[in-house]
């Protein structure tokens, strides 16, 4: 039985007094050991002690003295990616995470030294000194999942990020409603702007700029596409690899962007001619670099997209152009849904989204007609007021 008690000792400013916990628990030699905790009030002891005794039923309690640091945590949380297979950019940022952001701030944190205040002041912490709400936001995340493997290994008995999930709601609706729309003519290029980049698309580039157009592939899949993936006959392509920051051809990003996308027939008949000239390799890329290897972000950057992009009267900087790879991904899906001709379910399984969710989050507002609206709330008065 665990037990509570008051201590007091005196300073030269005055007499001061702590909550203690006392209990027994069995180290991993399986003998009783004697255990405390030190506390402000009482009643913060009383509620952890509550804490304390439901985990030790349960079998997952672990004492502050044999608790590993946070560092100690993250650098498992990092092998066991490894281990796992992740790819290695997700590794690379895990490991920015934790080396930038989370061990100079609570490195030297015992795990089972953690609760939901503290993970708060974490947050505020982080905000004062210049990390963005969106990083903040990646950083938390990844200090959860830095807990829940170590939940996993037995070495935490508890998630205290979780426990701090009420105060993100509150933040969620917050971050909402600040979120920035995607907007035609910044974030997406206008049909007017895309016109003018079509047409002015030339050589090695012009087949891949039309496929992005055309099927909203994201960059990855672009630069990871085989030629046995593209049916000319049948006019559809299959998403089945993609290139990660490093050129390194794995997986596609989830099950989902695993899919088949149509081709529109001058894209077609675009391909076709590519095929004849496209430089040769090993992989058999759709779009490979000159030496037939996977084409770098930044190749297709200051090549494809600034070089095609001065040339529409888009912009003058070739290094620097108005829209990247990801806005011609944007223009796809506005086209989708602005010929109306495809349901949100058809719109999310062509883009490779994993929820409909992430669809409608993205592109919500783009399914709004604003004049069609308007119309059925007139019709709506003529109903109540004629």
């Amino acid at each position: 039985m665990a037990s509570i008690r008051k201590r007091t000792w005196s300073t030269k400013t005055g007499e001061k007094s702590a909550w203690i916990v006392a209990y027994l628990h069995k180290d991993k030699d399986g003998k009783l050991k004697q255990h405390i905790r030190t506390f402000a009030t009482k009643k913060a002891a009383a509620e952890w002690r509550a804490t304390m005794t439901v985990e030790r039923q349960r079998g997952i309690h672990v004492p502050a003295t044999t608790s590993i640091t946070i560092a100690e945590a993250g650098a498992r949380w990092i092998e066991g990616a490894q281990n796992d297979g992740l790819e290695a950019s997700t590794v690379v940022g895990y490991g920015q995470y934790l080396k930038y952001h989370i061990t100079p701030f609570i490195g030297d944190f015992r795990l089972a030294d953690l609760s939901a205040a503290s993970i708060e002041d974490f947050r505020n912490e982080l905000r004062r000194e210049g990390r963005s709400p969106a990083m903040v936001k990646k950083v938390i995340t990844a200090l959860g999942s830095i807990i829940t493997h170590a939940m996993s290994l037995g070495l935490a008995s508890r998630n205290p990020v979780r426990e701090a999930a009420q105060y993100g709601r509150r933040r969620a609706r917050l971050s909402a409603r600040h979120q920035k729309r995607l907007e035609v003519g910044i974030d997406i290029p206008t049909k007017e702007e895309l016109a003018a980049i079509l047409q002015a698309a030339a050589g090695r580039w012009r087949p891949l700029i039309w496929t992005t157009v055309f099927t909203g592939l994201r960059a990855s899949e672009i630069r990871g596409l085989r030629w046995e993936d593209v049916d000319l006959k049948a006019a559809t392509l299959q998403v089945r690899q993609r290139a990660d920051r490093w050129n390194r051809i794995g997986s596609p990003k989830s099950a989902a962007s695993q899919r088949e996308v149509p081709l529109t027939p001058k894209l077609v008949g675009i391909l076709k001619e590519w095929k004849l000239a496209c430089p040769k390799g090993p992989q058999e890329l759709v779009f490979p670099d000159d030496d037939g290897t996977v084409v770098s972000l930044t190749v297709i950057r200051r090549q494809a997209l600034g070089k095609t992009q001065i040339a529409a009267g888009l912009s003058r900087d070739a290094i620097n152009p108005k829209y990247a790879m990801h806005s011609f991904r944007h223009a796809a899906a506005s086209l989708l849904i602005e010929s109306g001709k495809f349901t949100a379910k058809e719109i999310q399984a062509l883009l490779g989204h994993s929820s409909i969710q992430m669809t409608f989050d993205t592109y919500g507002h783009l399914f709004r007609d604003p004049e069609t609206t308007q119309k059925k709330m007139a019709a709506l008065e003529a109903q109540l007021v004629g």
